[in-house]
């Protein structure tokens, strides 16, 4: 039985993608398999990437993204407004095709029985075995807080929602897509069509735009009752740890992440644009939440090109200065594209 790890990406996360290898080289282990879901066609720079580790392979077939995609179109299409409010937006088939590969993890000719999906925004701050293992007793297992606010996951003004799942479940069974742990061949063909049918005669009202992929995993999770297990709810009190850089009381020790005294099992950069990461390896110097952090393994392998900021660093939230609100005022800054 084969255990991996997979994550989703393409050139324009290449830096992440990078730091996020690094972590998983120096804190999981150098011979533990990844696999690279190419999230488009733009790819040149992640595949170059992928054939210099000897761990890491590439999924690039087009069969399987091909299935999977019209499964997530064919979700979208029983949706009574979406298709036609992305068509007018100028979005193509769905919202976030690229994300639907993700889904490939599950699919019979994928690479791993038991797998673990990061995105690409994170780092990885210990060794993965005890995920592994819990998947022996369920087939779902995740570690997050996401359920303290399921209006990320689902359309809570559907009528619809409390039909399909009581309050109780939805505020102890969704998660976040950014970290999950599963196995090939869970949500199979037949299973899907069901799914499919179900969301035809009106479910698909309970999912949430704005996060398509997201909303439609935990959709089929809780709709086709696979059993599942959140570390966040089943850890003691002074085990449990947090995951996402919106903790600012995160200590780094030797560039791994503790909370109160516990390592964190990975962090999530969630919420932080991929062009922030992408201007400081350039040499703006931004601060974000645990930036050295991000630099550390970004630049793990390529020290002497790591961002040596000589300017006073500026906060990559802080508010546009009065220039630039009257030049974009005047439209002479690309700045609101």
């Amino acid at each position: 039985m084969t255990n991996g790890i997979y994550t989703l990406a393409n050139d324009y996360v290449y830096n992440q993608l990078v730091a996020l290898l690094n972590s998983i080289e120096a804190n999981v282990g150098q011979d533990v398999p990844v696999c690279v879901i190419a999230y488009n066609d733009q790819v040149d720079r992640v595949r170059a990437e992928v054939a210099s580790r000897k761990n890491v392979t590439l999924l690039e077939n087009p069969e399987i993204f091909a299935d999977w995609e019209e499964f997530s179109y064919q979700v979208w299409q029983s949706h009574k407004t979406a298709i036609q409010l992305w068509q007018a937006k100028g979005i193509k088939k769905f919202y976030r095709v690229g994300e639907n590969r993700r889904y490939c993890a599950f699919d019979p000719r994928s690479q791993f029985d038991k797998f673990i999906y990061l995105d690409a925004d994170t780092l990885v701050m210990q060794p993965l075995d005890f995920v592994f293992e819990q998947l022996d007793d369920h087939d779902f297992v995740v570690y997050d807080f996401q359920y303290k606010d399921p209006s990320h996951i689902f359309n809570l003004s559907s009528d619809r929602l409390l039909e399909l799942f009581s309050k109780e479940r939805i505020e102890s069974e969704i998660f976040c897509s950014g970290f999950y742990a599963s196995k090939r061949g869970t949500f199979p063909p037949e299973q899907r069509d069901w799914l499919l049918s179900q969301l035809r005669n009106g479910d698909s009202d309970v999912l949430y735009m704005a996060a398509p992929n997201q909303s439609v995993l935990n959709y089929m999770r809780m709709t086709a009752n696979v059993s599942f297990y959140n570390f966040a709810q089943n850890l003691a009190d002074d085990k449990v740890t947090g995951c996402c850089v919106t903790s600012p009381h995160f200590e780094n020790v030797n560039n791994i992440i503790y909370d109160k005294g516990n390592k964190l099992t990975y962090l999530h950069y969630i919420g932080l644009s991929s062009k922030l990461f992408n201007k400081v390896c350039e040499g703006e110097n931004i601060d974000f939440p645990y930036r050295d952090v991000f630099l550390h393994y970004r630049y793990l392998h390529e020290p002497d090109k790591r961002p040596k900021f000589t300017t006073k660093a500026k906060a990559y939230n802080a508010p546009p200065s009065l220039a630039t609100k009257v030049l974009k005022k005047l439209g002479l800054t690309g700045g609101g594209k």
